[in-house]
């Protein structure tokens, strides 16, 4: 996708702003259409800001309200072959144990381990997120 302005054209993505959710000191992932676990959140909507957006994807997800932390990472996910989205991670302060809703958007809710991650079919910035904000907390 490109865009056309001034004197050339320059990449245009979609912009998806993600959440390192720990619950019981797990993280929260989610299965999507292409069998990938991947962190709760969603695209980031015209005029919206990336912290209100993420509070909304998690109600959305999740049903849960949260307490957004600090911005973690941001990276280009190539989907597919022709799309790219630009992934924005954010912490998301630990929460106790709570009853998590699976939202039709997604085919899988799951709570792992942070040492479970490196076997997941997952993108590698998600792992990369996880591992630092897990460090962060301590």
């Amino acid at each position: 996708m490109t865009a056309t302005g001034g004197q050339g054209t320059s990449p245009v993505w979609p912009v998806s702003i993600k959440g390192v959710c720990l619950v019981g000191a797990k993280v929260v992932l989610l299965k999507n259409e292409r069998d990938e676990w991947e962190l709760p959140g969603g695209r980031l909507e015209a005029g919206e800001d990336p912290v209100p957006c993420l509070k909304r994807e998690l109600e959305e997800e999740l049903g849960i309200e949260a307490e957004i932390g600090d911005l973690i990472d941001c990276w280009r996910y190539p989907v597919l072959p022709t799309r790219a989205v630009l992934i924005v991670t954010f912490g998301v302060l630990p929460m106790a144990e709570r009853k998590l809703r699976l939202s039709n958007e997604h085919k899988e809710l799951g709570l792992f381990a942070p040492a479970e991650i490196a076997g997941l079919n997952m993108p590698e910035g998600y792992r990369r997120s996880i591992r630092d904000w897990v460090s962060r907390l301590g």
